[in-house]
């Protein structure tokens, strides 16, 4: 998910009654459940480094460890900057309470993460398997409103009651904090019913009179009964709109979109086996390749690779691109001895191409 759900998330655990049981326990889970993204960090070793480790060892139940313990050690240190001061003398901070809050809001990261479809490795560095429910897009709006609600709400009768003069007794929003975590909870059932009916239904017909070997089925932003179907058979990808509402695919098949599979060549091969190839095709779910064919002077070739998953996109205008853009796409460059040269990512005119060398060699 985006980082402002995951911090709204945080708040609101903090706000449920985490609170009432130690001194800076809202600051701490809040910033524990953003703290995995601290990822980005391996942007400094290059754009393959990062892809490859993004939502990896700080994503993972092991890495949370790591993560929790330098999220507590950065609230100790505001601490003590601030002269050790608290807002409630009678709650003075346990720090091994604190550390085990942070982790519990480093979970609820991987959670949310999890329920999109880029999926989270949470058992990384002992598995490097991708899992991922694909129940929501990564910005959910109902989502995010609902947590906004529960921090704002309590803070508008905050304000009513010093208007009236009457007295706060200990930290407010818990009610409205723990209502919004439960309609998440609620949503979540909602979105799982009808990624299940969407499933469901491009898993009950053929394609081009072929069956299905495999489908899933992808969220919009905008509503929950649109879902972006992605169909493999033993020759070719389908990509198929499916409305769960009704558990049912274009039967004319007019939006239906049948991608091949390519033929695997040498150079094809070449491109699988370097070191961004190999992280690509780890992570990728429906993996699909296109070969270009450089001419003179470069002589050479650029495979690109693209998955399946982000190859339709929400029904919004701004999120509109033309048919031959590739999101979350990258590519390799070979020379005509089909040597690794050069890694490439995006399309058209945001292609940025990354000469040799970087980490990890082919």
């Amino acid at each position: 998910m985006e980082p402002v759900t995951h911090f709204l998330t945080g708040a609101c655990l903090g706000r449920a009654g985490l609170n009432r049981t130690t001194a800076l326990a809202t600051l701490t889970v809040t910033l524990a459940a953003e703290a995995p993204d601290l990822d980005v960090l391996s942007r400094f070793r290059g754009p393959a480094f990062a892809f490859a480790h993004h939502r990896g060892f700080t994503h993972s139940f092991l890495g949370l460890i790591i993560v929790s313990a330098v999220v507590v050690g950065f609230v100790y240190l505001i601490w003590l900057l601030r002269g050790r001061k608290i807002k409630d003398p009678n709650l003075p901070p346990r720090w091994g309470l604190l550390f085990v809050y942070a982790y519990i809001a480093g979970l609820t990261h991987i959670l949310l993460d999890f329920t999109n479809n880029y999926g989270v490795r949470p058992f990384w560095p002992f598995s490097e398997k991708w899992y991922s429910w694909d129940i929501v897009f990564i910005f959910e709006p109902v989502l995010f409103a609902m947590l906004l609600l529960g921090l704002i709400v309590p803070a508008l009768f905050s304000l009513i009651d010093t208007e009236i003069g009457a007295r706060s007794h200990g930290p407010r929003g818990r009610l409205a904090a723990t209502v919004a975590l439960v309609a998440i909870v609620l949503l979540w059932s909602l979105r799982d019913y009808e990624h299940r009916r969407a499933v469901n239904a491009l898993q009950a017909r053929t394609y081009e009179g072929a069956d299905p070997i495999r489908v899933s089925a992808y969220p919009d932003i905008v509503t929950p009964f649109t879902w972006y179907g992605v169909v493999e058979t033993s020759n070719f990808f389908c990509l198929a709109p499916v409305n769960s509402l009704v558990s049912e695919v274009d039967a004319e098949g007019n939006d239906l979109e049948i991608r091949y599979k390519p033929e695997e060549t040498a150079v094809t091969l070449a491109a699988k086996k370097s070191y961004l190839g190999r992280v690509y095709l780890d992570w990728a779910r429906y993996p699909i390749t296109e070969t270009e064919t450089l001419p003179p002077p470069e002589s050479g070739y650029i495979v690109n690779f693209q998955d399946l998953r982000f190859a339709q996109l929400p029904n919004l205008p701004f999120l509109r691109r033309d048919r031959n853009s590739r999101p979350l796409s990258a590519g390799i460059q070979l020379d005509k001895n089909l040597r690794v040269v050069a890694d490439v990512y995006g399309s058209g005119k945001n292609r940025i191409v990354v000469p040799e060398p970087r980490p990890g060699g082919n």
